[in-house]
């Protein structure tokens, strides 16, 4: 198992957790709008340190990025292995092919 899929895991098993214990579970309790909005804010620090050309700070910043998300995920019931299948499902076909069919 590598270290997304163990944070996947992580993530899920902290939706039952006490929030006063757990930061996941204090984002998870304020529901998927908070979730979504927190995954934006972070995809925007990214972008920004993207822009800059820091690599050290796009990492971490890229980190926060895939910890909201799957937090994000986790909080409509959405899995990374989810994710994962739907990437399985689309792989050798053309981007262009797999837009024009959506």
């Amino acid at each position: 198992m590598n270290a997304l899929s163990r944070l996947a895991a992580t993530i899920f098993a902290r939706k039952s957790a006490d929030p006063e214990s757990s930061w996941t579970a204090k984002l998870l309790a304020k529901g998927p709008e908070k979730c979504a909005e927190k995954f934006g804010e972070e995809a925007v620090e990214a972008i920004i340190e993207a822009v800059k050309g820091d690599r050290a700070k796009l990492t971490a910043e890229a980190a926060d990025v895939l910890y909201h998300l799957l937090v994000m995920l986790a909080a409509r019931d959405v899995t990374l292995a989810d994710v994962l299948a739907e990437l399985e499902r689309r792989e050798g076909v053309s981007g262009i092919a797999e837009k024009a069919a959506r």
